[in-house]
């Protein structure tokens, strides 16, 4: 009894669990991406991608702009569904305000995500991407709102884009559901 109170009292006095997304992807890459937010650098963007999770918006959504040996960009809720025009895929965000940027010391390296944007630093939105490598140029640019921390060999998979942006041609991969981890 006295090891089992030890190890109960360690894991209470451990860092909470953090928040996270599960993505199920489906297409040419299958499987379960998990990321873990970064609630404590970026609040604001994190409790976004939660909120548009909960309440499904990112369900169908597809991977719009995918560049080989940088990124995989999605989570626009507004253009980028399957059916939808996707010439507009990339284009739009959510029905929510932009968000300020939220800036950190983060690296943007290979498993991070990042928060995409306009010119403007403080239009966030919905609409994030996956980092396939090491990026240092994204650094003090974007918002860092997470990691992968399952799944990569999923994200690796992504069907790739063509062209200098990486637009995703024929039927891209899609994120099937997107739900909130605790």
């Amino acid at each position: 009894m006295r090891n089992l109170t030890a190890v109960l009292a360690m894991v209470a006095a451990g860092p909470a669990l953090a928040d996270g997304l599960v993505i199920e992807v489906e297409g040419e890459a299958n499987g379960t991406v998990v990321i873990d937010l970064f609630e404590d650098k970026a609040p604001q963007h994190a409790e976004r991608l939660k909120t548009l999770a909960a309440r499904g918006d990112y369900d169908g959504v597809v991977f719009h702009r995918v560049i080989d040996g940088f990124m995989a960009q999605t989570g626009d809720v507004q253009h980028g569904r399957i059916g939808g025009d996707m010439r507009m895929a990339g284009r739009g965000g959510s029905d929510l305000p932009d968000l300020p940027a939220e800036f950190s010391d983060l690296r943007f390296e290979r498993g991070v995500v990042g928060m995409a944007r306009s010119q403007s630093p403080d239009s966030a939105n919905s609409q994030f991407f996956i980092m396939f490598a090491d990026g240092d140029f994204l650094n003090g640019q974007y918002t860092v709102v997470g990691e992968v921390t399952e799944g990569m060999d999923v994200v690796d998979a992504i069907k790739r884009g063509t062209g200098q942006n990486g637009a995703v041609t024929g039927r891209p991969d899609v994120m099937a559901t997107v739900s909130v981890s605790e």
